[in-house]
This record gives structure tokens, C-alpha cells and sequence, in this order.
């Protein structure tokens, strides 16, 4: 009898030619399994590599460098090719390997959408409903609120949830509602979400299905309406959206390379949060939808079978073609030495004198 593997997965034809046209992988993480997940092309189809994070949300990539958001602490990998030709176990097999270098312990205020700007981390701080960055010296720093959140309070008021930033500033945000009472935004969870302009402060939408991951590309503003399934182009001077393209799945996640956007779909089950989802769940597939921007269709479909259900954020790594990830839980990551001028791989703690 043939068992299913972990993250099994099937995907539409020319997914793997796509991805290896366009030199990049993609990372995405998934906080119901409790996994970073590697996606890359190989002449043989997709090869994935999981790595244990404690419910990992929002990611940045920028370059070398990767941020993961975990339960209790925000994780800083970087890349190095000198480490991944030199790989003990997997010389020659990588040609990027993310490291942990860094740990910011920021406890449990639930970070969704995260963005580099130059060296500052930025995150959408959800408990407390603000825009933060992450620093060494405090758990973190609230550089924006929005204009219906009265004060600073670790208490959910408006499920902040979305970011994107515009020349290393906020641009866009959404939230789950404009609640400033603890929790209040699930009154009318469903269809009370907002876009708003983070510089002026002005909604720019309202009365939205669960909006999630606005993102500019070529100065234009897209966000994914989870409920419907839908990316859409806003147009913020009319205050009116137009959609491009529909995917079965509860959608968060979005990412950009070339002509192509990666969403992120979810397979939800009800529960404390969600107990009535209008939504026709054995419809919905977890995986990611490639959606060809220019002409609105979708152009591939990841979906898996086994283990993840719900997926949170998707990012590209470009340039990459088979990346390789160190995670925390065995200690291996402590033996990746890496300076400036040269790269060692340690001895574990045990086989030391």
C-alpha cells in the first residue's frame, strides 16, 4: 500500500518550465503545519525542502536576507553560496543556503505582512493594531496606527493585516474592520475590511470581504479579497477595484515576479474565529495560483494533498534556482560559519573535545 508523502502535492503542467524560466523559487510559509517551505524547479518537476518554524506568518525577502515572523520571536536568515558549496552533507546540491543569523524576540503579537526597508524591518503588529519595526533594544516600535485606533493596546480592535511599502514607507494597509473595542473588528468580520492610504490616513475602500496583501507594482495597487477568492486592481482616486482573476482558495500571500503573481490559498475550516465562513469549503484548495498579470488568467495551480491546509505568505526568491535552509530545531545551524572573508563548517556540540 502505497503511502502519501509529506506535503504531497500536484501541480498543472508547465509549473516547473515556468519557474525555471523565470530563474527564481519560491518560499512559502504555512503557520496550520508549522513549516518555512522551499519551492523550486527541477528537470524532474518541483522539489520541496520544509523547515520547522513555530507558527510561522509573515516573511520578507530582500536580497540575501529573509525574515520569518514565529510565534514568539522574528528570525533573520541569510544567504550564502560559499556555505552551500561547502555543504557537508550537500556539496554542490544548492546554490543559496539561509542560515538563522539573528533572533528578535518580540512575544506573541501575532506579525502578519512583513517588508524590508534598507537595514529596518517593518511588520504589521496585529495584536496591538499598528505598523512596527523590529529593533534589538525593544520588543518593538509602533511607527503607525490607523486613524480609528485611539491608542496603543494588545487587544486586536481591527485585525490589522496587511502592508506594502513605497520607497521604505508605508503606503497601503488593510484591516479586518475599523473597530477601536477589543476584539471588535469580528462583529462584521465578513465584510466589514478596509483599504486605507497609510500617509494621509484616508480609507480608500470599505465594506470589504477579509482584504489582505495590498502590493504596487509599476505604481499600481492590487490586494487579495480572501473571501471571494480575488485579486483586484484598485483605483484609489475613484475609490472603486476592478478584479482580474478568481482562484479556488482563501487567498493570502501575494507575490510579483516578471509578469507573474503567486497567491497563496487556503483550504479553512470553522472554528472560534471563523464559525460561519460563507464559503463553500470542500471548494476551497490550499496551494498557490500563478496568475499571468497582463492577461488576467491563471497560468499554473500548485495544490497539495497532505499536511498544509492553510497557507499565510508566499515570496520569490529570484536568481535562485535550488535553494537550500537551515532551520532551528537541530542545532546545525550553529556549525554554518560564515565571515566576510571565509566560510567553515563547525563541529557539533558533542563531537567537540
Amino acid at each position: 500500500m502505497n503511502h502519501p508523502t509529506p506535503f504531497d502535492c500536484t501541480y498543472t503542467p508547465g509549473v516547473p518550465e515556468l519557474l525555471a524560466g523565470l530563474e527564481c523559487s519560491l518560499v512559502v510559509s504555512t503557520y496550520q503545519a508549522g513549516k518555512v517551505i522551499f519551492i523550486s524547479p527541477h528537470e524532474d518537476g518541483l522539489i520541496q525542502l520544509p523547515r520547522n518554524f513555530l507558527k510561522p506568518m509573515g516573511l520578507a525577502v530582500d536580497g540575501n536576507r529573509m525574515a520569518v515572523a514565529t510565534r514568539h520571536e522574528v528570525v533573520v536568515l541569510a544567504s550564502d553560496p560559499r556555505l552551500a558549496a561547502f555543504h557537508p552533507s550537500q556539496a554542490g546540491r544548492y546554490d543559496a543556503l539561509f542560515v538563522p543569523r539573528a533572533s528578535f524576540y518580540v512575544n506573541e503579537v501575532d506579525l502578519h505582512d512583513m517588508a524590508w526597508a534598507g537595514d529596518t524591518l517593518w511588520a504589521v503588529n496585529t495584536l496591538f493594531a499598528c505598523l512596527c519595526t523590529i529593533d534589538a533594544d525593544y520588543s518593538f516600535v509602533p511607527r503607525w496606527r490607523p486613524p480609528f485606533i485611539s491608542a496603543l493596546a494588545p487587544e486586536d480592535r481591527c485585525h490589522l493585516n496587511g502592508m506594502v511599502l513605497v520607497d521604505g514607507r508605508p503606503a497601503y494597509v488593510t484591516a479586518l474592520g475599523t473597530a477601536d473595542t477589543p476584539t471588535g473588528w469580528r462583529e462584521n468580520r465578513y465584510g466589514g475590511g478596509v483599504l486605507i492610504h497609510a500617509p494621509s490616513q484616508e480609507i480608500v475602500l470599505s465594506a470589504l470581504p477579509m482584504p489582505h496583501s495590498p502590493r504596487v507594482y509599476n505604481g499600481k495597487v492590487y490586494m487579495l479579497l480572501s473571501l471571494l477568492g480575488a485579486l483586484v486592481e484598485v483605483d484609489p482616486e475613484r475609490g472603486s477595484f476592478t478584479e482580474i482573476a478568481r482562484v479556488p482558495g482563501f487567498v493570502r500571500g501575494l507575490a510579483r515576479h516578471g509578469d507573474y503573481l503567486f497567491i497563496g490559498m487556503s483550504k479553512l475550516r470553522p472554528g472560534r474565529v471563523f464559525p460561519d465562513l460563507p464559503l463553500d469549503r470542500d471548494k476551497l484548495l490550499p496551494g498557490i495560483a500563478i496568475v499571468h498579470l497582463p492577461s488576467g488568467t491563471v497560468a499554473g495551480m500548485l495544490q497539495y494533498r497532505t499536511d498544509c491546509e492553510e497557507i499565510y505568505d508566499v515570496q520569490v526568491l529570484p536568481g535562485v534556482r535550488r535553494p537550500g535552509i537551515i532551520g532551528l530545531g537541530d542545532g546545525m545551524h550553529l556549525n554554518a560559519l560564515s565571515t566576510p572573508e571565509a566560510v567553515f563548517w563547525g563541529r557539533s556540540p558533542d563531537e567537540r573535545p
